[in-house]
């Protein structure tokens, strides 16, 4: 324990460095002095080279996102990288090479475009500014060269190029959406009128099928079914009057005089009579249940005026008849021939005619009964045609909805390229434009001067202690006492004469001349360095 605080205490023994630097302190300054002299004129020596920067600011769009959506590519760093590609691309660099003359000074000869470029591109620097939440809101472009007019003009030149190609890089990929979007909006348009036309035609194919003709089909359905059985009734009624008139006509051609029929019915003006009040009978009936326009009082009203026709014909016959009578009485059995055959022409005129109408009649019920036969198979139809045209309608339906949403889509990025092409969205601003640089970027001259403090204490420290190592004398009367093996009973004073005096005080008056003259060139060459470099 006494051992390790005895080396302590020699371990902090002030004398002992005290004496150290005392002999080695040229040791220490002229090394000190070389290191640092070689680092600061080395920083001069070498060739400077200026960087000039500019801040570009990304401003956001002036129209709110809300009003018009962007139809670009959010993704600002990748638009950044993308922009910086083409900006450092082959072609680009070249052209500012040759505007400029950059990379011309070679003393080994004249460089290659690629090497050019590939130097042109070390020197060039994007940095992303990043707020707190990650975002870019502006970049630095940098420029280094040798002149610092030529760094100035290059960074002017690469910021205009920043800028002008990210505007069109923004109107081009927005006029690119715009343009996809219009290329399937016709797609989808040229589909809904493929869709609308197959619709049009099962349409037209399946006319009075359709779900939405129901009600009016079973209408039709039921007025045609009024119309057969008013028809039949008017066929049925036709027939009967047949029969009469065919009856009254076989009565007149037996016999001369006929006053009734084979069922006991009377015949002639009587059967004709009894024939209008039936009629009549009938009309009245009609004509308090439905309107003058109805078929069947039409009907009736047209049977009426064919019997009083056919009357009034038998009328004049028989008045003619008559007279014929009284004027000749031989002549009295062809009177009663012509007679009879004048009332028996109206009644086969009336036979023409009701077999015309019983045909008409007869072609009209097959009519009504096939119409009767197509309706309800119409109906019959109805369900499949209303599945079928369901399944038009759904390929429909998702047609004109990819249509209205592609509609939708396209006028918004037509918006967002209008405002694309008026500069009106994202663009670049700058904020600090690019200045003259007036201290090199390398070397940094102050900061040689520290790397050449350090190297010379460095170098200093490493030569004082070699010589001190490599120095066996004894320089204190302690060391003299640790290697004699008695105690020292008596110490023999130093007699220093004038001449060592003078000696000393010559070599403690060097060394401190010594130690200002190199602190203060080093002080000297660091603000030379601080002020010119």
């Amino acid at each position: 324990m006494a051992d390790f605080e005895e080396q302590n205490s020699e371990g902090l023994d002030i004398q002992r460095y005290l004496g150290v630097v005392k002999r080695r302190h040229f040791h220490f300054l002229i090394p000190f002095f070389v290191g640092w002299t070689v680092v600061w004129v080395a920083s001069w020596i070498l060739p400077p080279r200026y960087k000039s920067s500019t801040l570009i600011l990304v401003e956001q769009p002036s129209m709110p996102k809300d009003y018009v959506t962007p139809n670009i590519n959010d993704d600002l760093q990748q638009r950044v990288q993308t922009i910086t590609q083409q900006i450092l691309s082959r072609t680009n660099l070249l052209h500012i090479i040759d505007q400029l003359h950059l990379y011309t000074r070679n003393h080994g000869g004249d460089l290659t475009p690629d090497e050019k470029i590939a130097r042109m591109r070390k020197d060039i620097d994007i940095e992303l500014v990043r707020d707190n939440y990650d975002h870019i809101t502006a970049f630095n472009v940098n420029y280094t060269s040798p002149d610092p007019r030529l760094a100035q003009m290059v960074t002017t030149e690469l910021t205009n190029l920043f800028i002008n190609e990210n505007l069109e890089v923004r109107q081009r990929q927005s006029e690119d959406t715009t343009q996809f979007l219009e290329s399937q909006l016709e797609a989808a348009r040229k589909d809904l009128a493929a869709q609308e036309d197959r619709i049009r035609q099962f349409k037209a194919q399946h006319v009075g099928e359709m779900p939405g003709q129901l009600t009016s089909n079973l209408q039709i359905l039921q007025g045609l079914q009024a119309q057969l059985q008013s028809e039949e009734d008017s066929l049925g009624a036709a027939r009967q009057q047949r029969v009469y008139l065919q009856t009254l006509a076989d009565q007149y051609r037996a016999t001369q005089v006929p006053v009734k029929s084979a069922d006991g019915s009377p015949m002639g003006l009587p059967g004709i009579d009894e024939q209008l009040q039936r009629l009549r009978a009938q009309l009245a009936d009609l004509t308090s249940r439905y309107t003058d326009r109805h078929p069947d009082v039409k009907k009736l009203k047209e049977e009426i005026a064919k019997d009083e026709t056919l009357r009034t014909q038998m009328l004049a016959a028989l008045k003619n008849n008559s007279s014929d009578k009284a004027a000749d009485g031989s002549g009295a059995g062809q009177g009663t021939d012509a007679a009879q055959l004048a009332m028996l022409a109206p009644i086969e005129s009336q036979l023409r005619s009701n077999q015309f109408e019983i045909t008409n009649r007869e072609h009209a019920v097959a009519t009504l009964k096939a119409k009767i036969e197509d309706y309800q198979g119409r109906l019959n139809q109805e369900p499949i045609r209303e599945q079928q045209l369901a399944d038009l309608t759904r390929g429909y339906d998702q047609s004109k909805a990819s249509y209205d949403d592609l509609l939708k889509k396209k006028n918004e990025s037509s918006m967002a390229t209008s405002m694309e092409l008026l500069q009106q969205g994202e663009r670049f601003r700058v904020v600090d434009a690019a200045v003259l640089p007036q201290k090199p970027e390398f070397p940094n001259r102050l900061k040689f001067c520290g790397i050449g403090i350090a190297a010379g204490t460095g170098l200093g420290l490493f030569f004082v202690v070699l010589f001190e190592m490599m120095d066996d004398r004894l320089h204190t009367g302690e060391e003299i006492r640790k290697l004699l093996p008695a105690e020292v009973i008596g110490e023999i004073p130093v007699v220093v004469n004038p001449s060592d005096a003078r000696l000393a005080h010559h070599k403690i008056w060097l060394a401190w001349t010594s130690a200002a003259f190199v602190f203060a060139t080093v002080l000297v060459g660091s603000a030379f360095s601080y002020l010119r470099g």
